[in-house]
């Protein structure tokens, strides 16, 4: 059978093959755990670098013959569900003495396989429980899970680099007492709140970076969105995505987003926007920060704020908003919440605004503002006024103001407010 054959030299192929060069993420899934462990995130963020990691790990101590690895978006799988069990079956053709309970499974990017986990379900239900699988598609992998693997899984968000990956991924020594790493650090920060951090990028010249990175949007736009979902709109879809990483770290408005697509001459449905916005955060390409509010439905059907997973994806599009390092500091922060916290708010009333507060075991246990910096004594007042109301609110006797380069304490109303620049704050909170 030719897709049996395939099947197996693409296995061979893996098996003969050196370890892979990779480096290591901060994030590092369980290997034996008795569960299938998921990895979710956005294209190129690095889920298959992760897996690459985990069999390094595993080649080291078992045969490598015992681990499997597959690629979905290999042309050459051309498979559909009804044929996955040809995988299992290579396999053991292949290895006829391998005990396939024994065996571990990396399959990349599974979602391409419409049903897939189904099989998937099978493989652990009487084969094996050591299965490791990643996809691109937030619902499809949250929905599905919870309905089909239940029980069985464990899920891990992958984002591109945070800084304290960033800077190790460049070889930059971590020492805040040295002022030589300091510089190293400082000047990182600028680049990687300009640059962005999905790994593929970090050593690519300008220029190649900038057009890798469009190449990303035009995936993201034409496989991930309009031939997923089958939009046909192509040109509403794009001035969408365009005005959503314009939006990053403001109030998301699809009214006004209808009311310039109509003035453009562009017809479509408001409903059509809204499922837009979801499929944006379905793919990873964006993701919604809610207002706090003590009722459930009131938090998850009112006011949001929109971030964008990458900031260089953000300056590599026409929105650029590279001038404006205030927006991408706050997107930065946003992220490294989101890497460490389940659930996060932003928090408005009429005292002022708090950029993020961050809920654990249902408490409010820290009020974040983020500012470029402080000096215009009319930004002061608002960002200590924002955050004071929020530390009043949640009984909370210090907050943080993280800052671009500026660091000092404050006490206001009996709040500590300390300032923070991003590096040490980020670099702090992972030692």
């Amino acid at each position: 059978m030719k897709k049996k054959e395939q099947l197996k030299q693409i296995i061979r192929d893996f098996h003969l093959r050196d370890n892979f060069d990779v480096k290591t993420r901060l994030i590092q899934p369980p290997i034996d755990s008795n569960k299938i462990i998921t990895l979710i995130g956005v294209r190129r963020c690095g889920k298959t670098s992760i897996l690459y990691n985990m069999i390094n790990k595993l080649s080291s101590n078992i045969d490598k013959t015992k681990i499997l690895y597959l690629n979905f978006e290999d042309e050459r799988l051309d498979l559909e569900v009804d044929e996955l069990d040809l995988i299992l079956q290579s396999f053991s053709e292949l290895y006829p003495e391998q005990n396939l309970n024994k065996c571990y499974f990396f399959f990349d990017e599974i979602q391409n396989i419409v049903g897939w986990e189904k099989f998937i379900r099978r493989v652990y239900d009487s084969i094996s429980k050591n299965i490791f699988i990643t996809g691109s598609n937030s619902k499809l992998l949250s929905s599905e899970i919870a309905t089909s693997l239940r029980g069985r899984t464990l899920s891990y968000e992958v984002y591109p680099l945070s800084f304290v990956e960033y800077l190790s991924f460049k070889g930059i020594k971590v020492d805040l007492y040295s002022s030589k790493s300091l510089a190293y650090i400082k000047n990182a920060q600028e680049i990687f709140l300009k640059d962005g951090a999905m790994p593929e990028t970090l050593f690519l010249e300008e220029q190649y970076r900038n057009q890798t990175l469009q190449e990303y949007f035009n995936v993201l736009l034409y496989m991930d969105l309009a031939e997923r979902y089958n939009i046909t709109n192509t040109v509403a879809l794009k001035f969408f995505l365009k005005r959503i990483i314009a939006s990053s770290t403001k109030q998301i408005s699809i009214n006004k987003i209808y009311n310039e697509l109509k003035s453009a001459g562009i017809k479509i449905g408001k409903n059509t926007l809204y499922n837009f916005l979801d499929y944006v955060q379905n793919i990873y390409l964006a993701l919604t920060l809610h207002r706090y509010d003590k009722s459930l439905v009131n938090k998850e059907l009112g006011e949001r704020k929109i971030y964008t997973i990458d900031i260089g994806l953000n300056n590599a599009t026409e929105f650029r908003f590279s001038d404006n390092i205030g927006k991408s500091l706050e997107n930065a922060v946003f992220l490294e919440l989101k890497r460490n916290y389940s659930e996060i708010f932003y928090y408005r009333e009429k005292e002022g605004e708090c950029d993020f507060i961050v809920n654990e075991k249902n408490s409010i246990t820290q009020a974040i503002q983020v500012t470029y910096e402080m000096s215009d004594e009319d930004t002061k007042n608002r960002e200590i006024k924002g955050l004071v109301g929020a530390c009043k609110k949640f009984n909370l006797n210090h907050g943080m103001i993280i800052t671009y380069d500026t660091e000092e304490e404050i006490i206001e109303n009996n709040i500590t407010i300390k300032l923070v620049p991003f590096y040490k704050w980020v670099i702090n909170c992972k030692l």
